[in-house]
């Protein structure tokens, strides 16, 4: 298991629940140290006073808030361990809510809730369960760093994980952003149905990072003296201008389909109905029709006629 986080407790009503914080992801991203290409030598980051160019010690660095540009007010540790925190090593519980009122882009990094001791072992499943029968998930404050957190704590494969969450005045207003209202045909949001269909998997886990893989591949070849392999040319994904929606839409139907083995003969894929034609339109194509039915007529009459006699 990875390093404990935090230590500290879950306080649920009258419930305590000694836990251990771990991290529930791990960053498996390729890493790299800035190097002087003449002789490979590392490249510091170094922290140096602005005023007298010294460089500073991490025990000389403290912390400002900067007022104006000429006037900093300092804070110490001593100030910041006094501030009143009163979920500093506890992760209090405050509410339950529907899982589907958290808004996703409100919730940041996971970590998982380990019990620290066999007597919490009782309190942790019993909140676990509570979790798991009332679909529901827990809404909680904790302070790490110094700072008051929002936190969601939910059930993963028996295990209780917190969510970090941002509070409201942190999710930045959409409005803005928002395209202007746009007419769309109904044909082409069933199409767009359609597309989302033919691309659902059950299953997730076999993604993989493509360009880390890549990229390890390449670390390997060269520490090894060998000459790296040439990328494989692709079709550039290049943006394009969108002129026909519905012809973009059958396209990617189509391929997606084709992507999970099926053929042609199941990939139905619905054409675009005829949009309604105006009154003048519709009287400009009856005409040759009635023209048609007239000649038709007409030379049925003349079949019908006895032939003169000589």
């Amino acid at each position: 298991m990875p390093s404990t986080i935090w230590s500290g407790a879950i306080s649920f009503g009258l419930v305590t629940i000694p836990c251990k914080v771990v991290s529930a992801t791990e960053d498996h991203s390729i890493r790299f140290h800035q190097v002087h290409l003449e002789d490979m030598g590392r490249v510091r980051t170094r922290k140096v006073c602005e005023i007298d160019g010294e460089v500073v010690l991490q025990e000389d660095i403290g912390k400002g808030y900067e007022l104006t540009k000429d006037e900093t007010v300092p804070i110490t540790d001593a100030e910041f361990d006094q501030m009143p925190l009163p979920t500093a090593k506890a992760i209090e519980i405050v509410a339950f809510v529907d899982a589907d009122t958290i808004d996703p882009v409100r919730i940041g990094d996971s970590y998982y809730l380990a019990i620290d001791g066999q007597v919490a072992a009782k309190p942790y499943t019993l909140l676990r369960k509570a979790l798991e029968r009332s679909d529901k998930v827990a809404i909680a404050k904790f302070a790490w760093h110094n700072r008051e957190r929002l936190g969601l704590l939910r059930v993963r494969d028996n295990a209780i994980v917190l969510h970090a969450m941002r509070w409201p005045d942190e999710i930045r207003d959409p409005a803005e952003l928002a395209p202007k209202e746009t007419e769309l045909d109904e044909d082409e949001v069933e199409q767009a149905l359609q597309l989302a269909e033919s691309m659902t998997i059950d299953d997730i886990s076999g993604f993989r990072d493509a360009y880390r893989d890549a990229l390890e591949e390449l670390i390997e070849a060269k520490s090894e003296g060998k000459e790296p392999a040439q990328p494989t040319e692709g079709e550039a994904q290049q943006p394009s201008q969108v002129v026909d929606l519905m012809a973009a839409l059958n396209a990617s139907v189509q391929r997606a389909r084709e992507s999970r083995g099926e053929t042609d003969e199941h990939a139905t894929v619905h054409e675009m109905k005829p949009r309604k034609k105006t009154a003048a339109k519709k009287t400009a194509k009856k005409a040759p029709a009635k023209k048609a039915a007239a000649k038709k007529t007409t030379a049925k009459k003349t079949s019908s006629r006895k032939p003169r006699s000589a």
